[in-house]
């Protein structure tokens, strides 16, 4: 796992352009802690920051291949996880390889099948091809966007990085952001392509960008599609089995320590299983759980979550025999405001989910003591439909993103209120999340035998949450990995997995009439009893007041400085306001509205952005 950044400009020469792509480049330092490379021709460079996970000695970056007619060189971020079979391939090919890194296969499978590559690739990757033959950049992004990758259009060229920050270090790309960049960070909507900072985009999972003399094109090579489903329901669970063991088994490759994220809840627990299962007589698997002082004590259950997460988090280390630890967090550090800071920066972003990105960074920095790679539960929600807004038919058919539907009916629109008044009328929320609903709906495919009312509409939900909600998840979980040099594995996120169950009938997803059917019969025996009757729990929150308490104290000492751009942004009467509500009366609206303006002080601080209308 690795950070890249690079530069192509077809109007000036690049080698004299060193010390703008290095700083391009050292911004990727958390990505990639254990090395870095640069390469520079007349009309590009490429650098590479290093996180080494296979083949340690063997995969340096920039990695490249001279041919007669120019070199191709290749930065590369991710796993391919069949990069053995590939190999196998390519060596009857005739190709010879010099190391035994995924890396290399990528490069000789670029040489063998040009912009086809990706198509062959099963994995997390993002990655840029120079190929000095034809003075072409190629950008890939792999099917569900586990990987980011950004890029900013030049006069003459392009810039792009793994984050934004790569490109915002190079002075071509002005820190701006406009209405629409506003819209889409308090909207939820997370359109795809979007990049919030004006003039940048995101390469769009599944997406192979060319960049040319001629110009700049984008060409989908993987999407969702119906495909009529014919498999019994006893075979559809055996199915499902039979990919998610191959799935683990490929992703549990490392030449590093590698562990596994355990939350007590159906998807965390199974692949915990799973490896568990795949490493018996081998190794113990390693697992980890994040909890908060007192949580399991003074519990209070919510309209999220009814239970705590850790008596089962230490049922599954029982019936898995993990080496297990709990990270557990108090109030003060969630609420370190340099530990903020570290989550806004490590996501570019003040998206005010406050301490659940702050104790996600604090629990990442604890693993990386003991590993570098880490398997997650994440994405089984939108594959197998666990949340609970699928089975509301409130939200389910609200006419919006349901996730929206069903956070306002809990909470509120308490985000919006928190803004100023001016701005949120020139923002127009509402018409924009109509508009991008309205394009999202339109992207979703459909059988012609697809007649019942409630399987179409379920296909539309999933399809949302497969193609917007999780890459919001994907692209948070992957930010604050890397920024502590932590590599996360997401197993759920295998695109043949992804396939199968997308086009699964809803009634067959939900057999049993609970969530997530066809995960739980195809892996109950491997789990304890009461995790597999326990109900859907999100990512843990912590209920202390003291936290935030200290919350209130921060947005009042923000209010009464009175020079942080971020102000002109929110509704300072209401912010005071909610600052001088007991602790315990505070509503979730509320609380996440003083994250947000705690997150968007720190990202102004940050990032200095030009606001513009």
């Amino acid at each position: 796992m690795c950070g890249i950044s690079g530069w192509v400009s077809y109007q000036r020469d690049l080698r004299s352009e060193r010390p703008t792509a290095e700083a391009m480049n050292a911004t990727m330092a958390c990505r990639g802690p254990d090395a870095q490379g640069l390469w520079l021709d007349t009309h590009a460079a490429l650098g590479h920051r290093r996180l080494a996970i296979i083949d340690l000695p063997g995969g340096v970056q920039p990695m490249s291949e001279q041919t007669p007619d120019g070199d191709v060189v290749l930065v590369y971020s991710g796993e391919a996880y069949n990069y053995t079979e590939l190999r196998d391939e390519l060596r009857h090919r005739g190709h010879c390889f010099h190391t035994d890194s995924d890396t290399e296969v990528v490069l000789r499978g670029y040489l063998e099948w040009d912009a086809d590559l990706p198509e062959h690739l099963n994995g997390m990757f993002a990655f840029a091809v120079w190929d000095g033959r034809t003075d072409r950049l190629l950008l890939v992004r792999d099917r569900m966007g586990i990987k980011p990758l950004y890029y900013f259009t030049t006069d003459d060229g392009v810039l792009f990085g793994s984050e934004p920050k790569a490109i915002l270090a190079n002075p071509l790309a002005p820190r701006t952001v406009d209405l629409d960049g506003l819209r889409e960070l308090f909207s939820m909507a997370k359109t795809p392509g979007h990049a919030i900072w004006a003039g940048m985009r995101e390469v769009e999972p599944g997406t192979v960008v060319t960049v040319q003399r001629a110009g700049l094109n984008a060409r989908p090579y993987w999407q969702l599609s119906a495909v009529e489903h014919t498999d019994s329901q006893q075979d559809t669970i055996a199915r499902v089995r039979e990919l998610l063991d191959d799935i683990v088994r490929r992703q549990l490759v490392s030449d590093v320590p590698r562990c596994v994220l355990l939350s007590g809840g159906l998807d965390s627990s199974a692949i915990t299983a799973l490896a568990a299962q795949q490493l018996r007589g081998k190794e113990t698997v390693r697992s980890f759980a994040v909890d908060f002082v007192g949580q399991s004590e003074n519990f209070i259950p919510d309209g999220l979550r009814s239970t705590p997460d850790t008596p089962y988090v230490h049922d599954v280390v029982r019936h898995a025999g993990t080496e297990h630890e709990d990270i557990v967090l108090d109030p003060a550090g969630l609420a370190d405001p340099d530990v903020r800071a570290a989550a806004v920066r490590a996501r570019d972003l003040p998206l005010g989910l406050g301490d659940m990105d702050q104790s996600l960074l604090l629990l990442f920095r604890a693993i990386r003591k003991h590993s570098t790679v880490a398997l997650s539960g994440e994405s089984a929600d939108e594959v197998f439909g666990g949340y609970a807004w699928f089975h509301d038919p409130a939200a389910r058919d609200a006419g919006t993103f349901p996730w929206l539907a069903a956070l306002e009916r809990h909470h509120g629109r308490g985000g919006s209120s928190l803004l100023d008044p001016e701005l949120r009328e020139r923002l127009d929320l509402p018409g924009y999340l109509a508009q991008r609903y309205e394009e999202a709906m339109a992207q979703v495919p459909h059988l012609d035998s697809e007649k019942d009312p409630l399987e179409r509409r379920m296909r539309e939900v999933c399809h949302l949450h497969l193609t917007r909600f999780v890459r919001m998840l994907l692209d948070r979980k992957d930010r604050l990995s890397m920024a502590t040099g932590l590599e996360v594995r997401v197993p759920f996120c295998d695109h043949r997995l992804v396939e199968y169950v997308f086009n699964t009938p809803w009634s067959m997803k939900t057999f049993d009439g609970r969530e997530k059917s066809l995960l739980r019969a195809a892996t109950e025996e491997l789990l304890p009893r009461s995790v597999v009757e326990r109900a859907k729990s999100p990512y843990p929150s912590t209920q202390d007041p003291a936290y935030v308490a200290e919350l209130q104290t921060q947005v009042r000492d923000l209010l009464s400085s009175d020079d942080n751009p971020a102000l002109g942004l929110l509704n300072r009467a209401r912010m005071q306001e909610i600052t001088t509500t007991p602790p315990g009366d505070i509503t979730t609206a509320e609380r996440n509205g003083l994250e947000r303006a705690l997150d968007l002080a720190v990202w102004a601080d940050l990032e200095h952005p030009t606001l513009t209308s």
